[in-house]
């Protein structure tokens, strides 16, 4: 008979109190209270592992688990809870760091469109009811790029669970109507500029509007607009915004201008505002300053404000 001992490690389960157990050496990260807080309020019994100790002159050292043994005391409510843990009986200090070091080097950690699917499997509603909304608008959630193919699956999930269904909804409605299922349309910016966008005006924002305005650029050149503006989602939020405004051919702030652009809307006014993009801060110019100054940090965009005692809708505001 073969010997497979060399493949089976020479350990024994025990569950043992969490104040029996020494953690927080050296050679491990620091905890982080935040993610015990976390997971300890969305505590789920299938989730925990069995805690790696090795037991070195009779005390038990965790060297794999320790973020583990602090959820379960903080959930319990007790330090007297008992762990599984796996004990090893032949490591050294040194043996110890290195497994610690090297131990998600040969793993290969899961994707989101796995984890979507995975969930999709287990029934959970909330990626139940993306899916059912993606397809709706004749898409599919995969992981090869492809005409009516959304692979921004993390994006599809942070729309949802930021701004809600509807948002989510009209989100991939616009894109659809807009630019019919172009695989570039479908990309994680161009989902969260248009989700800023619709959070931040509402139904001010009209879905034709939307589609004639921003329809007339391609993705390529949206894209590139957006990139000269600022890094990510923001960029894309301004150039649809930028194209809303400028093929309105926009000239005042007159309510004339405004109902060109958006239809009837009582109390809206357009505001000229200037971005500086290293800052982050939105800097207000009076009306006659209207020349950028030729650098790529200060590019003036137009948005929409709430004449009224409510602050001013600005897309900074979800940055």
């Amino acid at each position: 008979m073969e010997d497979y001992s060399m493949f089976v490690p020479n350990v024994h389960f025990e569950q043992i109190p969490i104040k029996n157990l020494v953690s927080n050496q050296e050679y491990q990260r620091n905890i982080s209270e935040q993610h015990v807080l976390n997971a300890a309020a969305h505590f789920d019994l299938y989730q925990i592992n069995p805690v790696k100790v090795s037991r070195r002159n009779g005390v038990n050292y965790v060297f794999n688990g320790q973020h583990t043994v602090e959820i379960v005391a903080l959930a319990s409510g007790s330090r007297e809870t008992p762990v599984w843990c796996m004990i090893y009986d032949d490591l050294n200090y040194e043996h110890e760091a290195d497994i610690f070091a090297n131990q998600m080097k040969f793993v290969k950690p899961l994707r989101p469109y796995e984890v979507f699917m995975a969930n999709v499997e287990a029934g959970n509603q909330e990626q139940l009811m993306i899916k059912d909304l993606v397809e709706s608008y004749s898409l599919s959630i995969g992981q090869v790029r492809n005409y009516g193919v959304v692979c921004a699956v993390s994006t599809l999930e942070n729309i949802y669970e930021r701004f809600g269904y509807h948002v989510l909804d009209r989100t991939l409605r616009l894109c659809v109507g807009t630019w019919e299922g172009d695989m570039n349309s479908l990309s994680a910016n161009m989902l969260n500029g248009i989700a800023r966008l619709v959070y931040t005006f509402g139904d001010a924002l009209k879905d034709e509007t939307f589609k004639e305005k921003v329809g007339e650029m391609s993705v390529k050149l949206l894209s590139r607009t957006a990139k000269e503006r600022r890094p990510g989602s923001m960029g894309y939020a301004e150039a649809m915004l930028l194209a809303i405004t400028a093929n309105a051919n926009i000239r005042s702030n007159g309510p004339s201008s405004t109902r060109r652009m958006w239809g009837t809307m009582k109390d809206w006014t357009l505001i000229r505002i200037w971005t500086r993009m290293r800052a982050r801060t939105l800097l207000r110019e009076s009306p006659k300053n209207k020349q950028t100054d030729g650098s790529t940090r200060n590019r003036p965009f137009v948005i929409l404000s709430w004449k009224g005692k409510q602050d001013a809708y600005t897309l900074s505001r979800l940055g």
